[in-house]
């Protein structure tokens, strides 16, 4: 069937299929960023950001020889140009879809900027260690996941009790998104390893002045270039505390916004917002206690 011709259930079959591999993308990116890190490695965790230390020693550094590196960065590349034709299959379908849905269209033409935009940002920055370039590829990510959703989703009426709990939504939404910037700061960072519990946390954030300039996300993280002791980068410790109060917020602005939701009568989706919140609180869990395990966060980024 050609694109003109295309029904609007043929589009949101292409959308679905575009937010799974979205989906796919995520996880194996999430994968080359702590890989590249140095979760999992050995011996643990002495080997954390090990690779970033010997850059800034002046070392030569090339991980295109570790095969998991390898398979991953090449199902990455394939996954996202198969994306990428997705999208542009799907705006072409609804810019000349006949009725023109102007909300689609506007919504299929914003994918198409943001899959430009990604590809764009890892031809340029591809030895960046900026958090800034990992934050970049996270949140854009996360958007072409819900814009491909949102494509995806059949048309609904907007009833007053939809619209009586959209603003509760928006703001859980919002708290979401400003944690998954936490998250991967922490991450971009190489802070995984700056405090332990929250106490501590809090303890050796505080010893440091509370320096708001160690979430700077244009800042790459200087590490200690002689000791190999862990934690490998102490001035993470606030943008652990940062997350870990976010994530309180962000369960709370959930937690309100599935409330209101089964007060609409939209049991199901209550009860899926409250599953995967109480699932991302055990894994969060899983990754303090366990000394970040790679499984743990991998399955955190794809719970978020």
């Amino acid at each position: 069937m050609s694109p003109q011709s295309a029904s609007p259930n043929t589009l949101r079959r292409i959308a679905l299929l575009s937010a799974l591999l979205v989906l796919l993308i995520a996880g194996v990116s999430a994968f080359l960023r702590l890989a590249k890190a140095g979760l999992g490695c050995e011996p643990w965790p002495a080997c954390y950001g090990e690779a970033l230390r010997a850059l800034q020693r002046g070392a030569v550094v090339d991980d295109s020889a570790v095969r998991a590196v390898a398979l991953a960065r090449l199902a990455h590349r394939l996954l996202a140009s198969t994306a990428l034709v997705l999208v542009l299959l799907l705006a072409f379908g609804h810019l000349s879809a006949k009725p023109f849905r102007r909300a689609e269209a506007q919504l299929s033409v914003a994918l198409v900027a943001t899959a430009l935009f990604l590809a764009g940002l890892g031809w340029l920055t591809a030895r960046s260690h900026l958090p800034a370039v990992a934050l970049g590829n996270l949140l854009g990510g996360f958007a072409m996941l819900a814009l491909s959703w949102r494509l995806a989703a059949p048309p609904r009426q907007g009833d007053a009790a939809r619209r009586g709990t959209r603003g509760w939504v928006v703001m859980a939404l919002v708290c979401s998104v400003i944690q998954v910037a936490l998250g991967g700061l922490v991450s971009a960072s190489y802070a995984s390893l700056s405090c332990g519990d929250t106490l501590d946390c809090i303890r050796l954030a505080a010893s440091q002045g509370w320096s708001w300039s160690t979430l700077n996300p244009w800042r790459e993280p200087v590490f200690d270039i002689v000791t190999t002791a862990a934690p490998i980068n102490p001035a993470g410790a606030l943008a652990q505390v940062a997350h870990r109060a976010g994530a309180l917020v962000t369960g709370l602005a959930v937690l309100l916004a599935a409330w209101q939701l089964s007060r609409q009568q939209q049991r199901g989706a209550a009860a899926l917002l409250v599953a995967l919140l109480m699932l991302q609180a055990a894994v969060g869990w899983w990754l303090v206690s366990g000394g970040v395990p790679l499984a743990a966060a991998l399955l955190h980024n794809l719970l978020a």
